[in-house]
């Protein structure tokens, strides 16, 4: 339904551009706000999520090493506890 009167039509124009104005004030406001977030957490001791996954994947390699070096240890003292003692050569 089409309307003649003038003030209401300046009236719709008038809020339209105003809701406008506010979203854009509103994108503007969350960006800036977003901004200051990451220069606040950058300024912080915080990592990056693929330095904390590289350093856990070294991790999990060191401990699947020592893991390796502790039962090539065990094998080694089995070995050495199974052979007879040798008697200690006397001196002259």
């Amino acid at each position: 339904m089409q309307t003649d009167n003038r003030l209401f039509d300046d009236f719709v124009k008038f809020m339209n551009g105003a809701a406008g104005t506010v979203a854009g004030m509103a994108r503007e406001a969350e960006g800036a706000t977003r901004e200051r977030a990451r220069e606040w957490i950058g300024g912080l001791d915080f990592v990056a999520r693929d330095e904390f996954e590289a350093v856990k994947a070294m991790a999990v390699a060191a401990r699947d090493e020592n893991d390796a070096l502790k039962a090539r240890l065990a094998a080694l003292e089995a070995q050495l506890a199974a052979k007879p003692a040798r008697a200690p050569k006397a001196a002259s």
